[in-house]
């Protein structure tokens, strides 16, 4: 019987197969599939396999800090008025915010916890990183950071409280200060931690709030490096110098959520955004969505991408490997039609086995 089936194979035209390298055509692809495909049953979107071979190299990672390591959920802790009490002070800065989806501001309208009427408010204006300007009752009202009150030459009692500050203005009057304080999330210094563990050579963060809320939040995360009191536009050239540090193989990761951070997202060599409370430009702009929101998840697909390239090397040094010897047995008069037949579709078949591990992911525990 296997006499016959030799004689059979052998009036078969084969000449169709010559440039149809099944095994190694199925290694790499297969490979980076399985893996976008394990990203996947962990909430991580992965917009292309080209995305998972940089964050194999990633060398680099720089986080923005407000809904990204942080939860964005603000709360007021301090008011200090000045010629009014805390309650028309609060409520000035309510219905200044009121036009505003920041999460700072709707910690400012949660504290009020009042009903806002918009027929006070007219002439709303938002500030690029310095904050609001609005007309309320026909007052002109400025609710921001000290650069917002320093550009308008106002004079101002800076705050020496750790938090983000926020300070307003009335009709060219300073009215006072209002502190909120955010708080780190659950699985962010543990994200830190298994990066660092990992290939991770840097890790910064970018942030437009106050150097001394930037510090402390940097120090408790054990990060290398923070800048802070930035503007859009300094994140970008903070970026671009960064950028210019890596080595020649290596990658930049940036992590962000807001609308702000958009740019700097399609600039890094790998942008990943939040997906849950994101903003739909940062999505948009990214190459990996996080859909939970967790920073952990950062190092749990750097794994994935790591793991790939593994997996794909193996696949390709054994599609080669096996052809080259069946090549070599065949023109030595030791291999048959049998072990052709195993070079090709048997490679094959192990190879897609072997890409499948991809799929298999395993998330560390967190761990405070």
């Amino acid at each position: 019987m296997p006499n016959q089936l030799n004689k059979f194979f052998r009036k078969v035209d084969y000449s169709h197969e010559k440039n149809n390298p099944c095994a190694l055509v199925i290694s790499i692809p297969l490979s980076f599939f399985g893996g976008i495909g394990g990203a996947s049953k962990i909430g991580v979107l992965v917009k292309g396999s080209n995305y998972l071979e940089s964050l194999a190299h990633a060398e680099m990672i720089v986080f923005d800090k407000t809904g990204t390591l942080t939860k964005g959920s603000f709360a007021v802790s301090e008011i200090h008025p000045v010629d009014m009490d805390e309650t028309q002070l609060l409520e000035l800065a309510a219905y200044a915010e009121d036009y505003s989806n920041h999460p700072i501001s709707a910690s400012i309208k949660k504290a009020y916890g009042k009903k806002i009427a918009p027929n006070r408010i007219s002439d709303v204006q938002e500030i690029a990183g310095h904050g609001v300007q609005a007309v309320i009752d026909g007052k002109k009202v400025l609710a921001g950071n000290a650069k917002l009150i320093e550009r308008e030459h106002i004079r101002y009692q800076p705050s020496g409280a750790v938090g983000t500050v926020i300070y307003l203005a009335c009709d060219g009057t300073y009215s006072g200060s209002i502190v909120i304080e955010d708080e780190i999330k659950q699985d962010a210094p543990s994200a830190i931690r298994q990066l660092k563990s990992s290939s991770i050579r840097k890790t910064v963060m970018l942030t437009g709030d106050a150097d001394a809320v930037g510090q402390k939040v940097s120090g408790r995360l054990g990060l290398d490096q923070a800048y802070t009191e930035l503007l859009p536009a300094d994140k970008v050239d903070r970026v671009e110098a960064l950028l210019k540090e890596k080595t020649e193989k290596g990658k930049l990761v940036f992590v962000g959520d807001g609308i702000n951070d958009a740019p700097v997202l399609a600039r890094a060599d790998v942008g990943i955004a939040m997906g849950g409370l994101g903003s739909d430009a940062a999505i948009e702009a990214a190459d990996v969505v996080l859909m939970t929101d967790e920073p952990s998840k950062i190092a749990a697909v750097m794994k994935i991408a790591r793991k790939i390239i593994r997996i794909a090397n193996q696949n390709i040094v054994f599609a080669l490997g096996i052809k080259f010897l069946v090549l070599i047995l065949g023109a030595l008069g030791y291999a048959n039609m049998w072990a052709a037949v195993f070079a090709d579709v048997g490679v094959s078949v192990i190879a897609i086995l072997n890409a499948i591990r991809a799929m298999r992911v395993k998330i560390s525990p967190i761990s405070d």
